[in-house]
């Protein structure tokens, strides 16, 4: 698998298709983010610990997102999973980044990662390396609402209560991009209280992630108080696709019901 990206990347390259490479670097023992360059030692991309992808689990797009904007006549390229191929899509269509400045090198996840992480869909549209996975349902939400109405009320508030306020679920998102984050205004939740007022902080941040969560799980792993939180924004999410045929990053150019600036014009 990693030699038919390490090919691919290459070949981008040298081409001159793309001015650098997002991905994954082992380098002093330890696997993290690299742009590589023309002339970079493509012998340090890795796909995960061990060569097993997934197992070291990065934020690229939220990294690329802040490479477009700093460098907007450059063209990227982008090692992508099933959920990062999601948010490419969504991020294409908040305007975030360019389909024309972002070339996607694909991966899919294998079972055991598919499995571990619950996916729906472990691989994305243009697979480069790897084997289709077979989707994997994820059954929380369906759990927590079989419980009686004051028992969900006692297992959501007593998950809220254990948040220290480490802004670590919205640090790693891919799709938080505001520039200015509501979850940090005194006049809505005040900084310095912790816990923060329950359950106030987890819901502006739910209501933000509705038509935007692309369901990667990484601010449940960011989550040093182990909340559900991937449980919490399938739920929202539920409700969106219920109402409006719509689930993130499965269909490209589809646009959220809230991100339409007209809803009357059917263009827009």
């Amino acid at each position: 698998m990693i030699d038919a990206i390490r090919n691919r990347v290459t070949e981008l390259l040298e081409s001159g298709k793309i001015d650098g490479f997002l991905g994954l670097a082992l380098q002093h023992g330890h696997v993290a983010p690299h742009l590589y360059q023309r002339g970079d030692d493509l012998a340090e991309l890795m796909l995960g610990d061990r060569e097993r992808p997934g197992d070291a689990r990065y934020p690229l797009n939220k990294y690329l997102i802040n490479l477009a904007r700093a460098y907007p006549d450059k063209t990227f390229g982008v090692l992508v999973r099933g959920c990062d191929d999601r948010g490419l899509k969504t991020l294409y269509t908040w305007n975030q980044l360019s389909p024309n400045k972002v070339v996607p090198v694909g991966i899919a996840c294998p079972q055991e990662l598919a499995d571990r992480c619950q996916c729906s869909a472990p691989y994305p549209d243009e697979i480069v390396a790897g084997e289709k996975a077979e989707p994997v349902a994820f059954a929380s939400v369906t759990a927590v609402e079989e419980l009686e109405l004051s028992d969900r009320f006692f297992f959501w508030m007593k998950e809220f209560v254990k948040c220290i306020k480490c802004y670590g679920c919205s640090n790693i998102c891919p799709m938080c991009f505001c520039n200015e984050c509501s979850l940090t205004c005194d006049d809505l939740i005040k900084r310095g209280e912790i816990p923060p007022e329950i359950p106030v902080f987890h819901h502006t941040r739910a209501m933000h992630m509705v038509g935007r969560c692309i369901d990667c799980g990484l601010c449940e792993e960011a989550c040093p108080s182990d909340i559900p939180l991937r449980t919490l924004y399938k739920k929202v999410n539920s409700i969106l696709a219920d109402s409006f045929d719509y689930t993130t990053g499965l269909r490209r150019g589809q646009r959220s019901p809230l991100n339409i600036l007209d809803p009357f014009d059917a263009k827009s």
